[in-house]
């Protein structure tokens, strides 16, 4: 038996469609890190003649499902988009209610973080969110900040061009002497510490990365699905895993010839 499957053992059916995704996975091509942009929330509510919130309260299943999937997977690093810069400009009721959301969301499942050994985190700027939030985003970091298994990150207030500028201005505070190189941009990103995302994954079918860890991603493997994202659950993000484990990784080298041969 798959290793991989211990993680599901009681909560798939072993003859299941995902028992067989899991057993077909190896263990030792998981991704280090996955990035979602979860798109569709608003679509879907359109398609069923609800409001767009209700698209948004649906959205908060499928992150349920998702997060439980990745940490029974073993991922390290598991990262969602969950409200970018731009989306301050949404009307007001709407943001207000992805706070209600979101609130709701870490009271309710701080338990089952706890129980998956999650550890959460934030990146973004985080000041910027209402005071509520803040505290009680900072409640779940500290409860969880034991725990060794997947790292979840909410992207809050997060803008890819934003996290550039922050990361500039830190090594300008610091009056850094030029050159610049890579690793000391790194060294200020949000995400200094972490592996860059070897899996970005979007719903929705759109075929746009909307601003979304720029730096990281320049090698990342894209995996887009027409499912839009309150119907995105563990088997779909199963199968993303399984076509990134189908693809060939070459860093902008040439492949083996082996690879070709073989």
């Amino acid at each position: 038996m798959n290793p991989l499957m211990e993680g599901f053992e009681g909560v798939l059916d072993p003859d299941s469609f995902e028992a067989q995704l899991v057993e077909n996975l190896s263990p030792a091509r998981l991704p280090r890190h996955v990035a979602i942009i979860m798109d569709g929330n608003g679509r879907w509510a359109r398609q069923r003649g609800l409001p767009r919130i209700e698209g948004h309260r649906a959205g908060v299943k499928a992150v349920k499902a998702t997060v439980e999937c990745a940490a029974r997977l073993t991922i390290p690093v598991l990262t969602l988009y969950a409200f970018s810069s731009e989306n301050w400009k949404r009307p007001e009721r709407e943001v207000n209610t992805l706070w209600g959301l979101l609130r709701q969301y870490l009271r309710s499942d701080l338990a089952t973080l706890q129980k998956n050994n999650i550890r959460f985190d934030t990146i973004g700027r985080t000041g910027e969110l209402p005071r509520t939030v803040r505290e009680q985003l900072a409640k779940v970091t500290r409860k969880t900040s034991a725990n060794t298994g997947t790292r979840l990150f909410l992207a809050l207030s997060y803008s890819g061009r934003t996290e550039l500028v922050d990361a500039f201005n830190r090594l300008l505070r610091r009056e850094r002497a030029v050159p610049v190189e890579s690793a000391d941009i790194e060294a200020n990103l949000y995400t200094r510490g972490l592996p860059d995302p070897d899996l970005l994954i979007r719903t929705s079918g759109e075929l746009r990365i909307s601003n979304f860890l720029l730096w990281q991603i320049a090698y990342s493997e894209i995996y887009v699905t027409d499912v839009l994202w309150p119907d995105f659950r563990g088997v779909d993000f199963l199968q993303a895993v399984q076509e990134f484990q189908q693809r060939e990784r070459r860093y902008g080298g040439v492949a083996s010839p082996a690879l070709h041969n073989g």
